[in-house]
């Protein structure tokens, strides 16, 4: 049954009008290209073909996949998602955008250009605003800094919602109607998922409660311990399981189910892209 979501508004916005397309290249896990506006964003980039003992399952991001970028999205300090060699091969100067507290972790692996963004503030990365959203994910303590996980809202013409990595909790209403795109954690890389997750049909709840025109599941079917990968499981059903359970309750919402380095373009009319009240 859908689950109730409260009203949660991280902060003020407004409707832009109509703009061109937007192209969105899913690069594996959480690593999506976004392009809007101009502008070229790339989330919790994991480039290289294994993080610590997870061990890539789909084929390797090709040198060239990745242009040069006008920000990093960084969602939270978790290896898979903070991953410090790869934010390296992007360039030590590349502007990363980080949850509050990451800066000194960040700084200390080689990455400078961090900028903290606290939950509901905002900040503009050419034409586009974006806005540190809340996630509800648990840590491992010691492992990593006190940096609270975030989402990201980003708005320009069009508008796209990346979870980062979280469960289902009741201020993504503040986003129903207002979001062209959703990315959508759906799994993660072990055979179980713990707290502060989603599996497919957890988030097929949070499509319909956010009501995207679109959605994308990610965080699935690309890193897993090499001991999982040696028993075959089927990596490979989470997104589609996730299309099938949004398409049960919410057939509104379009689910693209994307392999990894494959790119969806939308043009559409902005269906609430949001930007900043004193103007983006």
């Amino acid at each position: 049954m859908p689950v109730a979501l409260e009203h949660e508004a991280p902060g003020t916005v407004r409707r832009p009008p109509p703009g061109p397309p937007a192209r969105i290249t899913w690069l594996g896990h959480a690593t999506v290209l976004l392009e809007l506006d101009g502008v070229r964003l790339l989330t919790d980039p994991v480039l290289g073909s294994r993080v610590g003992p997870l061990i890539r399952l789909s084929p390797p991001i090709a040198p060239d996949a990745v242009p040069p970028l006008d920000a990093v999205l960084v969602s939270h300090l978790h290896a898979d998602h903070a991953h410090a060699s790869s934010l390296r091969r992007l360039g030590r100067d590349v502007r990363v955008i980080a949850p509050r507290g990451a800066r000194a972790w960040l700084r200390a692996r080689g990455i400078g250009n961090v900028e903290e963004l606290a939950v509901g503030a905002w900040t503009r990365v050419g034409e586009v605003g974006v806005c540190a959203t809340p996630a509800r994910h648990g840590g491992w303590p010691g492992l990593r800094p006190r940096a609270a996980p975030v989402g990201f809202l980003i708005c320009g013409q069009a508008s796209c919602y990346f979870a980062g990595d979280t469960d289902l909790f009741s201020g993504m209403a503040w986003l129903a109607g207002g979001v062209d795109l959703a990315l959508l954690p759906v799994a993660g890389w072990g055979r179980r998922l713990g707290p502060g997750h989603l599996d497919p049909t957890r988030a097929a709840i949070a499509a319909h409660a956010i009501r995207p025109a679109y959605a994308i599941p990610i965080h699935w079917g690309t890193l897993a311990p090499a001991w999982i990968k040696a028993l075959r499981p089927d990596m490979s059903a989470p997104g589609p399981r996730f299309a099938d359970e949004l398409a049960r309750l919410d057939d509104s919402v379009r689910a693209c189910v994307l392999a990894p380095g494959e790119t969806l373009t939308i043009d559409l009319p902005a269906t609430g892209a949001q930007g900043l009240a004193d103007g983006r």
